[in-house]
């Protein structure tokens, strides 16, 4: 199996060195890179303004360009966080603890150095997991039918829904937000129209771009229209400072190895986001180190580990999103979609009937990740600068470039409305407190499930058994209901605290 898998990586590099296609990758990881370093610029907003181009691109540089913003972005929110203590993205937010502290002290250019190397390390050993892990998947695929496949995504959704941050009924609700979203449009079965309020413009279902575009980038813009501008003065870092000393090196070197194990082991989790991860990484080296009291001051430790923890599980979040279909962040959800858009499907079956999309992929992430250590040695001045655009300038060409690229989806002005309305939703939920995310979950994967739900009866001539009889349909059934169980628990739990609490409050009044 190891000389298949690394035949299938030769073949991968061939697919990923051609022409076009690492174009698009260097184009992808440069357009990343900066997105990760301008503050409130994520990746989703810029895979949400950039997924129209998709449309009429081939399927392989398209998603290798999809990916390398991905990635490319973790690396630039790096650089804010470490020498402005500025977290331009949530998972960064615990790489400014230390970072920051680091900068003050004359050693952020070495701080940015051990981040780098991490974050090569990681990233490579993501890679190598899903070299050799994504083919298992592929053995199994045989025993994958409709009913698999459904209880798969029924899965995910639960968890997307219920793991996303704040309340799980917060994200229950947008998870069936999102499912009714998905099905406006025409039924593929029966070509009934469906919660189209007689526009003829819905026919076709709501643009996957429009959605995404609304809910993450006006309502993001909108949100943080009054940023103010960042000056940062004092962050200057030569090449030279980049190098770290043989001690910090020898200091990173096992929270660099542990972070990469807990992103690694968190990656392949769907529903468990970048920032849960980082500062899971974080708080377990903190706990781990004999002289706790250094981190928050400096420590160069709180750095490597995270950042490691945040490169791996960015990789290896292509697992499940790849072999079973399952994305474990908005991301992941954004890429499934432009496959879908192109008439790929995701899941075991990827592997064998598109080798040069997956094997594409994996080999552009070696190539990405080593463009970007080559890229941010020489850039990081300029990725600096970058940071002091006026907001005031930043805003109109984000939500210009939005609109033409919406427009040129379908030519047509119906969908800059789109826009519009899911920005002022996507404004009022995030005001609200409401998870964007699973929004988008249940939009692309709602409609897959009534399709897999609606083969399975007619394989089963309407028979429910089907799902329980079958092993790996009753499995994946079987943690739905543990994961359910688990949320009512802890429900339970603070439910009763909140109450205990009041009681031991009441009485102390008395």
């Amino acid at each position: 199996m190891m000389e298949q898998s690394l035949m299938d990586l030769w073949y991968g590099f061939s697919v990923a060195l051609q022409p076009t296609n690492l174009m698009w990758c260097v184009f992808g990881v440069l357009i990343g890179n900066l997105i990760g370093v301008l503050p409130g610029m994520g990746a989703p907003t810029a895979i949400s303004m950039l997924l129209p181009l998709t449309y009429v691109m081939a399927p392989v540089p398209g998603i290798l360009m999809l990916a390398g913003i991905f990635y490319g972005s973790q690396y630039g929110g790096a650089i804010g966080a470490i020498l402005l203590n500025l977290p331009s993205h949530p998972p960064h937010a615990v790489t400014c603890l230390d970072g920051y502290p680091l900068t003050r002290q004359g050693r952020g250019g070495a701080a940015l150095g051990v981040t780098m190397m991490s974050s090569f390390f990681a990233a490579s050993v993501g890679i190598v997991v899903m070299i050799f892990l994504s083919p298992l998947l592929v053995q199994l695929a045989v025993n994958f039918g409709p009913a698999e496949i459904f209880s798969i995504m029924l899965m995910g959704l639960m968890t997307g829904a219920t793991m996303s941050r704040g309340s799980p009924l917060k994200g229950i609700a947008m998870t069936l937000f999102g499912l009714v979203v998905g099905v406006v449009g025409t039924d593929v079965t029966t070509s009934a129209t469906r919660l189209t309020l007689g526009m003829a413009h819905l026919a076709d279902g709501i643009e996957l771009g429009a959605l995404c575009m609304g809910l993450f980038g006006i309502a993001d813009f909108m949100l943080c229209v009054n940023r103010t501008t960042i000056k940062p003065q004092d962050a200057k870092v030569s090449l030279r400072d980049m190098r770290p000393t043989r001690a910090e090196i020898k200091q990173s070197f096992f929270p660099m190895l542990r972070g990469t194990a807990i992103g690694t082991l968190f990656g392949a989790l769907p529903g468990t986001g970048p920032t849960i991860t980082t500062f899971i990484s974080y708080a377990l080296e903190r706990k781990w180190s004999k002289n706790p009291e250094r981190f928050g001051k400096g420590a160069i430790e709180g750095v490597a580990a995270p950042e490691a923890a945040n490169h791996a599980k960015t990789q290896v979040d292509f697992i499940p999103t790849m072999s079973l279909g399952i994305p474990g962040d908005i991301v992941m959800a954004l890429i499934l979609g432009a496959l879908i858009v192109k008439g790929i499907q995701p899941g075991p079956q990827l592997i064998t009937e598109h080798p040069d999309i997956f094997w594409g992929l994996v080999a552009s992430f070696w190539i990405g990740n080593i463009l970007l250590v080559l890229l941010n040695v020489p850039l990081i001045g300029v990725w600096v600068k970058m940071l002091q655009v006026p907001y005031r300038l930043l805003f109109p060409s984000a939500i210009f470039f939005i609109c033409i690229g919406v427009f040129t989806a379908r030519n047509s002005l119906f969908g800059v409305g789109e826009v519009a309305a899911f920005g002022v939703i996507g404004l009022l939920l995030m005001v609200l407190d409401f998870p964007l995310a699973p929004i988008v979950l249940g939009y692309i994967l709602g409609p897959m499930i009534e399709e897999n739900f609606r083969r399975a009866m007619l394989l089963a001539h309407g028979d429910l058994n089907i799902f329980v009889d079958r092993p790996i349909s009753a499995t994946f059934l079987a943690a739905c209901a543990l994961l359910v169980l688990v949320q009512v628990g802890s429900y339970a739990k603070k439910l009763l605290e909140t109450r205990a609490q009041s009681r031991i409050v009441v009485g102390a009044q008395t």
